[in-house]
């Protein structure tokens, strides 16, 4: 079992910059592929960044490439996202996820365990 907690959403004028955290518990937090995700109300779960469990390899969608960053501290049981340059489109709740297998790092459906949120707000 994995728990996962989000942190360091918050409201950000365009241009600006936000590093999200996502603290897990349990002893095998490193064997896990993290992923992070994002949602609008009334929509569908969109797919942001993954990183492997050695954090050798990372995967972003288009949209945020180049400005985000994912990354991860076994050792802290905690994987990270930087955001930067962030766009009035970037404004959704963020949520970090873990998977036991890396088979289909941009699909919701190959996570196991999701944490609660944190909203991230963008404005002009």
């Amino acid at each position: 079992q994995v728990q996962l907690v989000e942190s360091g959403g918050g409201l950000v004028q365009a241009g600006g910059s936000l590093r999200l955290s996502c603290a897990a518990s349990g002893r095998t937090f490193s064997s896990y592929t993290m992923g992070w995700f994002r949602q609008a109300p009334g929509k569908e779960r969109e797919f942001v960044s993954a990183i492997s469990w050695t954090g050798g390899s990372t995967y972003y969608a288009d949209s945020v490439k180049g400005r985000f960053t994912i990354s991860r501290d076994n050792a802290k049981n905690t994987v990270y996202l930087q955001m930067n340059s962030l766009k009035l489109e970037d404004t959704f709740v963020y949520y970090c996820a873990a998977a036991r297998r890396w088979s289909r790092p941009d699909n919701a459906g190959a996570y196991d365990y999701w944490g609660q949120g944190t909203q991230v707000t963008v404005s002009s």
